[in-house]
Order: structure tokens, then C-alpha cells, then sequence
């Protein structure tokens, strides 16, 4: 432990291999309690730290955790973006670098500022807050990268039913606290205050309670009857995808798997399965839409959209309904350098993975209207857009079913897809709503409102899902409320922990 919690390369060491076994605590191999572990590391790590010491081992911390958890961009630079296993190996590389400083920023204002180690219960509470103050700014700063959030090691844990109370956030800070707490057990025991003790033992094991007692319950009720479901994952290759000279035999496949499906309620077809111009396919897909009106049916799909905005031609990557149903959405969280290319005019060109195809795609506006079909409101997420917790329940709010199409062959058979799945499932519980994923290449599924997949069919293969869904009305507490309980609490710890620490200082 000393090695952990000292100065010099030995601790900085184990900081990178505790942010890499916080991989091993998500999908696809999930193993909770490693993610308990690491965050516990991580806090020890800071304890004798000078703010500049812990400034390099948070980002240590960090580097292990996104060069382990991400290395599925590797794949997608190496194999489609054009680069060389050296200039792919060489970005992945200043890639992890760069993001590493999300855990190296917060390391350096807690131990410049808020760290108070006489004070083992305040301190363990304002590690909690910083932990998830942390995972919030990293999805938001710079459009965000929401991905190995330690909250969602609990989507079959002991914590699962905290996240429709207070959404993965909730679950997350209960894991830094108990880690936290659990370093801090001996210290909070020697100081032989009976009441700091108690509270110490309500805030341990009070939340893991609530969490095991909460899972499995029903927070929504059904607002109609089950929905047969027909998704068509035509697994096509990536490099076919854009290829015109295969847009013809794209088309006749999702015609064809469609016309010899079973006659459903909802037929989903994934992320740009239409690789055309929705306006170029007016044609195919009113004929599509005759199809699924006589079927009694709503048909939905991904397609390229092209509209003018203040008197400009804007590309955008979106979601339409034909048949029983109505409505167009335009994705409005877009991926860097997949959707769109920062700093593009001096970018592109470079190599070939600043010239993707799809990567000149404009944001669609925030107040758009939902899905419709059968009846029912059905919110869209179009890929990167699911992996927002915020975003995602400002829309689950608004409907009675969820909806993510994806086309994940970008990663390959890296962990990616099954990271994105994970995340897909979590949006499930927090809303308490049922949940279609609708993908190229899989993982296709159906999710139900405790986030668990009730029918899938393999990555890497082509063929038809078919399944229930159950339109919910009612929301979750996390729908109701979002996350401002949280919010405030932290903010009252930030400044229990600043006044506190100035106070110290001038005594």
C-alpha cells in the first residue's frame, strides 16, 4: 500500500494498471468488483500527494484506463481510416494522451484543494463528488466522450437499482464513496467518535442495501399492449457500405429480408441502411412504405437527409418512418472525425481517416418532435447518441419506447460494440422503458426496462431479430428529476470541503 499511496514510478505504475482493470469490470467481461478496486486506487494514490505529484498520477490513472478500455479505435483508424499499423498505433497513442488529462485535472484540484485527510468520513463524501464531477465534465467537455463510466460495472451488480432512482450517476458515486470509505475504515475507527463511526457504516453499506432492495422493481407500467418487433441486421461489410456500385444490391437485401419477415407491428432496419440521399430514394422507400401500410406496420430506418439551413445545403444522418407511423429525426450528437472533422481545414486530406465517409454531417436542432408509431412515441438515439445519460433521458421522458440504431462494423470484433451494447442497456434501466437496437453488424437486440436483453441474434451475421416490446407510460425517478439532487449534494460537499480546508489553513 505504501507503493500505491507514495511518490515515484512504483505508484505511477500501479495507477495504470488500476485504470486498465476497470476494463475488465465492463462488458464483455464484467467483472464488478474491479471497478470498486481500481476507483479505490485511485483515491489512495492521492493521499500523500503534492498537487503536482497527483497531477501526474491521476493522468497515469487515466492513460491506463482509455489506452485499455479504447483500443478499438486503433482497429478503426488501422482498417478503414487508411493509416499504417506504425501512424495508427502512433494516434491511438496521442489519443490516450490526450484524454488522460480528464483523471489528471480533477487529481490536481483535489489534492490542491479539496483533500482533507483529518477528516476521513467529509473527505471519502467530497471524493465521491469530485468522482463523479469528473465522468460528468469528460462527457461534456468538447462534445463529450461518455465511455468507461465505472457506473456501468452495476448493470447486473448489487447497485443496478439505483440507477432508475438517480441514473448511472447515482451508481457511480456510490462506488467512489464505498471505495473511499472502505480505505478509510481504520482511520474513521481511531478517532473513537461513536456517531462519526455510525454515519460512516449508514453511508458503507446503506446505498448497497437500497441498491439490492431496488433491483428488479417496476418504477413504469405498461400503456398498451405488447408490440411485435422485426429487426434486419444485413451485416454488411464497411468497405462495401459506401460503395455505389453496391447500392443497388443494399437496397434489394432490406427489401428483400423484409418482404419474406413475418408481419409485425414495428420493422427496424439500422443506422443508414439506406446509403443514399433520402431524397434520391423517395422512389424505394414510398414503395417500402406501401409495404408496411399494407402489413398494418411502421417502418423505420436510418438514411442519409439532406435539408437547406439559412439558405445552405446541410448533410445530416437520420431516421425516418413510413407505413403506420410518422416522423423524421436528425442525430444531433455527432462523433468526431466520424461525423464530422474538428479543425477540417486543416485536417482533411491528411490521411485518408480525415476523409470518412459520412464525416462532413451537420448537428440536428434540440427541439425535435418523437417518433411516431402505432400510436406511440418512440424516442430515437442514431449510435454515439445512446452513450449520453443526460441527453438520452431528456428524450425517454417524452416517449413510450426507446430506439437505437448503430452500425458498430467500424470496431470490428473489438470490445466496442459490446461496451456500446452495455450502454444501450443502461439507458433501459434508468428510463425503465423497453428498448430496440437495431444494428449492421450486431449486437441487435432487445432490452427490457430492468436493462436486460431478452432476444439477440450474433454479431457478424446476417438475419432477422423478432421479438415482444411493451410501450411504458410513468416515469422513473431519474426521468422525474434528473440528475439536480446529485448535483446539489456535490456542490455541497465541494464547498463543505473548500470552506473547510481554507478555515485549516488560517488557523
Amino acid at each position: 500500500m505504501l507503493r500505491v499511496t507514495r511518490p515515484g514510478w512504483p505508484g505511477n505504475l500501479l495507477a495504470v494498471v488500476a485504470g486498465a482493470i476497470t476494463t475488465l469490470a465492463l462488458a464483455p467481461f464484467d467483472i464488478w468488483p474491479l471497478a470498486l478496486l481500481a476507483v479505490g486506487f485511485f483515491y489512495a494514490g492521492l493521499r500523500e500527494l503534492s498537487p503536482r505529484q497527483a497531477l501526474g498520477r491521476g493522468w497515469c490513472f487515466g492513460f491506463g484506463l482509455f489506452g485499455a478500455g479504447t483500443s478499438w479505435i486503433y482497429y478503426s483508424i488501422h482498417n478503414f481510416g487508411g493509416a499504417s499499423v506504425l501512424l495508427a498505433g502512433f494516434l491511438m497513442l496521442l489519443f490516450t494522451a490526450a484524454i488522460a488529462w480528464f483523471f489528471a485535472l480533477p487529481a490536481w484540484i483535489w489534492a490542491r484543494w479539496l483533500r482533507r485527510n483529518e477528516a476521513p468520513l467529509a473527505d471519502a463524501m467530497a471524493f465521491a463528488a469530485l468522482w463523479v464531477g469528473q465522468e460528468a465534465f469528460r462527457g461534456w467537455f468538447l462534445t463529450g466522450f461518455p465511455w468507461l463510466y465505472s457506473g456501468y460495472s452495476q448493470l447486473d451488480g448489487p447497485l443496478a437499482g439505483l440507477a432508475p432512482v438517480g441514473g448511472m450517476w447515482l451508481v457511480s458515486f456510490t462506488l467512489a464513496l464505498t471505495a473511499a470509505l472502505i480505505y478509510n475504515a481504520s482511520r474513521l475507527i481511531k478517532t473513537g467518535r461513536k456517531a462519526f463511526i455510525a454515519a460512516g457504516v449508514l453511508l458503507l453499506l446503506g446505498p448497497w442495501v437500497a441498491g439490492i432492495a431496488l433491483k428488479g422493481h417496476a418504477w413504469t407500467s405498461p400503456a398498451g399492449a405488447p408490440l411485435s418487433v422485426a429487426a434486419i441486421q444485413g451485416n454488411i461489410e464497411q468497405s462495401m457500405k459506401w460503395d455505389p456500385a453496391q447500392l443497388n444490391a443494399q437496397l434489394a437485401l432490406y427489401r428483400d429480408m423484409s418482404f419474406s419477415s413475418k408481419p409485425v407491428d414495428l420493422l427496424i432496419w439500422p443506422e443508414t441502411a439506406v446509403p443514399v440521399l433520402k431524397e434520391s430514394a423517395e422512389g424505394y422507400l414510398s414503395m417500402m412504405g406501401n409495404f408496411a401500410a399494407e402489413r398494418k406496420s411502421a417502418l423505420i430506418t436510418g438514411v442519409p437527409i439532406r435539408q437547406m439551413v439559412r439558405h445552405e445545403k446541410r448533410f445530416f444522418n437520420g431516421i425516418i418512418v413510413v407505413g403506420e407511423g410518422d416522423g423524421t429525426y436528425l442525430k444531433q450528437k455527432l462523433v468526431p472525425f466520424g461525423e464530422y472533422v474538428p479543425l477540417q481545414d486543416v485536417l482533411r486530406g491528411l490521411i485518408a481517416f480525415f476523409d470518412l465517409p459520412m464525416s462532413d454531417f451537420a448537428r440536428g436542432p434540440a427541439d425535435q418532435a418523437m417518433l411516431q408509431a402505432k400510436g406511440y412515441q418512440i424516442a430515437p438515439f442514431i449510435c454515439y447518441e445512446v452513450v449520453y445519460p443526460e441527453f438520452a433521458a431528456s428524450l425517454a421522458a417524452r416517449s413510450d419506447l426507446l430506439l437505437t440504431i448503430s452500425n458498430d462494423t467500424w470496431f470490428g470484433t473489438s470490445i466496442g460494440p459490446l461496451q456500446h451494447l452495455q450502454m444501450a442497456q443502461m439507458r433501459a434501466l434508468e428510463a425503465g422503458r423497453w428498448m430496440i437496437r437495431a444494428t449492421n453488424n450486431g449486437v441487435s437486440g432487445l432490452i427490457n426496462p430492468f436493462g436486460q436483453i431478452t432476444a439477440q441474434i450474433p454479431q457478424f451475421e446476417r438475419g432477422i431479430l423478432y421479438g415482444e416490446v411493451v410501450p411504458m407510460h410513468n416515469l422513473t425517478p431519474y426521468l422525474q428529476w434528473r440528475s439536480w439532487p446529485l448535483i446539489m449534494v456535490c456542490v455541497l460537499l465541494f464547498g463543505w470541503a473548500l470552506i473547510a480546508n481554507r478555515m485549516a489553513k488560517t488557523v
